[in-house]
């Protein structure tokens, strides 16, 4: 009874302040982040964040996530690119990255591959949450609206390199962090089986026209079948959550074109409208509240290097080819954060590779962003947009 009261609730709440959220550009999905905050802080619902049919729901919304970002993964647009715009994310993401895992390394004494890994994650791109305040303000397709979405493209190989080495290294510390060679044979050809399926449905992609799906129902129950199918897969090595991005960029490049136009909406819809903000509420619910009350300077120091590096970054990177008031639009434009990075914290966390306390900073921090910068981009659009937008 309990539970369909909690979820009545977190889906009206979400509802009514995600609506709020959204005056200020900020996406309204992250309502139910906010409301897992409160509830830590109040210390509501105490046995519900780790009650077995709600982390259930929980884990479904971070593979569907995974599912939607490898979903709109568009391969042939990311290979289009030039040669400028895949040195500016690598140069702005790893620099990032560099300075952010010092900082992880000797505030909260990780071991270096998890303090890179941590700080990998939380150094790439919500570019999804700038596109429609590229498009309100008609800059979609200046330098700077091309370069956001260019980066944000080459920033998708760089979540892919985090997630794979994410679960790499959930699967290597699995059983009381020892892998026996029988473990590890199966983690190999779990992995094995599900890049080769990847690869046979992207080479069947002109015979997919045979599968007719003139049905939407039928087409939506053959992609859930190919989604369960790749997490059971998933499951044995240890990679369930790698599993659901790859059946998202293998059903991309299989489904046709007209087809996945239909269908994407309908995709869409289940994970943000349902799944998605159970993963986001359980996020939050997990946090902890006393730790960030009684060191909110952490928190102000990962917002501070992740900020002021990928500024700088910018700045050194692009002001030549951009401008200067260009490039510090753009710094500020890539600090934004979207599901990706929760999701990658959310797997070191459950494989208890990372401590409650760097978990509960990462994501408040990226709750700060997620606040402050589509608010901080959208005023400098305002206030600066003839003069920047050239």
């Amino acid at each position: 009874m309990e539970m369909f009261l909690l979820l009545s609730f977190v889906f009206f709440a979400t509802l009514a302040i995600g609506r709020f959220l959204e005056r200020f550009k900020v996406p309204w999905i992250f309502a139910a982040l906010f409301l897992g905050f409160t509830f830590s802080f109040f210390g509501l619902f105490p046995e519900t964040a780790n009650n077995e049919s709600f982390t259930f729901l929980a884990n479904l919304g971070m593979y569907f996530l995974l599912f939607i970002i490898g979903f709109e993964i568009d391969l042939k647009e990311l290979t289009s690119k030039t040669r400028f715009m895949l040195g500016a994310t690598f140069f702005i993401i790893f620099f990032e990255a560099l300075f952010g895992s010092l900082l992880v390394r000797y505030m909260f004494a990780a071991p270096w591959p998890i303090a890179i890994l941590v700080a990998l994650s939380f150094a790439t791109v919500g570019e999804a949450v700038l596109l429609p305040i590229l498009e309100e303000f008609n800059a979609l397709n200046t330098k700077l609206g091309n370069m956001i979405v260019g980066i944000g493209l080459f920033d998708d190989v760089i979540e892919i390199l985090a997630l794979v080495m994410a679960v790499a290294f959930a699967g290597a510390y699995a059983s009381n962090s020892v892998a026996t060679h029988f473990n590890a044979f199966i983690a190999i050809v779990s992995l094995s089986i599900l890049f080769l399926l990847t690869i046979i449905l992207r080479s069947l992609k002109e015979e997919s026209a045979k599968f007719s799906f003139k049905r939407i129902e039928t087409l939506f129950l053959f992609i859930l079948a190919i989604f369960f199918f790749f997490i059971a897969i998933g499951t044995y090595g240890d990679a369930s959550a790698l599993a659901a991005f790859l059946a998202g960029i293998a059903l991309k490049t299989f489904i046709p074109q007209k087809r996945l136009e239909v269908i994407e909406g309908e995709v869409k819809t289940l994970c943000y409208g349902f799944f998605a903000p159970i993963f986001l509420l359980r996020v939050g619910m997990l946090t902890d509240a006393s730790f960030l009350l009684s060191n909110p300077f952490v928190v102000l120091a990962i917002v501070a290097v992740s900020a002021g590096t990928k500024l700088l970054a910018s700045i050194i990177y692009s002001s030549r080819n951009l401008g200067f008031k260009n490039s510090i639009l753009l710094g500020i434009g890539l600090s934004v954060r979207f599901s990706t990075s929760i999701v990658i914290i959310k797997l070191l966390y459950d494989y208890g590779l990372i401590t409650q306390e760097l978990f509960s900073a990462v994501v408040a921090s990226s709750a700060v962003f997620t606040l402050a910068i589509p608010v901080i981009f959208s005023f400098m659009l305002s206030k600066f947009g003839r003069e920047i937008l050239k």
